[in-house]
């Protein structure tokens, strides 16, 4: 059987959204890195383009070619990456509103536990205070 808490459900929610904000955080470094990988790829494409060795030339369109594909996926790279940054945000953001309603609702449930240790000492004493005028 599930929690039955209103906080324990909201606990259990929380911990689902924080391994959703986790899968989100691992999505954006796997793009960072291809970023990255990326950036490398064109730096030396860069780099035998302007280079003065007789092989690079003859090869220099097939440079500036492989440069234009890498600089189309950097753009496209570029674009889910910052989706995923948005996705980040808005999974954390909803984390972390969950979290506030959880202690809400566990500060809630305290104070209801609290008033009704109170209202059960309180039914005890008039228990007592009539049972012994019923003795007396």
């Amino acid at each position: 059987m599930g929690p039955t808490k209103k906080s324990e459900k909201l606990k259990r929610l929380v911990t689902v959204q924080r391994h959703m904000e986790r899968m989100a955080e691992s999505d954006l470094a796997v793009t960072a890195k291809r970023r990255e990988e990326n950036a490398a790829s064109m730096a030396t494409v860069m780099e035998a383009i302007g280079s003065l060795e007789p092989v690079h030339r003859l090869f220099a369109q097939n440079y500036a070619d492989r440069f234009d594909r890498l600089s189309n996926s950097d753009k496209q790279l570029a674009s889910l990456q910052y989706g995923q940054e948005i996705k980040l945000l808005r999974e954390r953001a909803k984390g972390d509103r969950l979290e506030e309603h959880m202690k809400d609702a566990r500060l809630h449930e305290d104070r209801e536990a609290d008033d009704n240790a109170i209202y059960d000492l309180v039914d005890l004493q008039f228990a007592t205070t009539a049972s012994s005028k019923v003795h007396e």
